[in-house]
């Protein structure tokens, strides 16, 4: 199989496999991906641990995953 056919099926599984969480649970994961992917572009241009960048954003962005869900309710 090509990379893109698998990338295509990857992708297939990862949403469908949010597909029953609660809205708070999206929001977490979401802010989590976003921050790590941040964190980890940010460090690798800075010049930084790209691993503890990304651990670092994952966590800050779940986090404000969190807020962000309970302050709009």
């Amino acid at each position: 199989m090509s990379r893109i056919a698998v990338a295509v099926v990857a992708c297939g599984l990862l949403l469908t496999g949010c597909s029953g969480m609660s809205s708070t649970e999206q929001k977490v994961l979401s802010g989590g991906a976003i921050g790590a992917t941040v964190g980890a572009a940010g460090t690798a241009i800075t010049g930084g641990c790209v691993a503890c960048g990304a651990a670092i954003g994952g966590a800050v962005g779940a986090g404000a995953g969190y807020v962000l869900d309970q302050t709009n309710r």
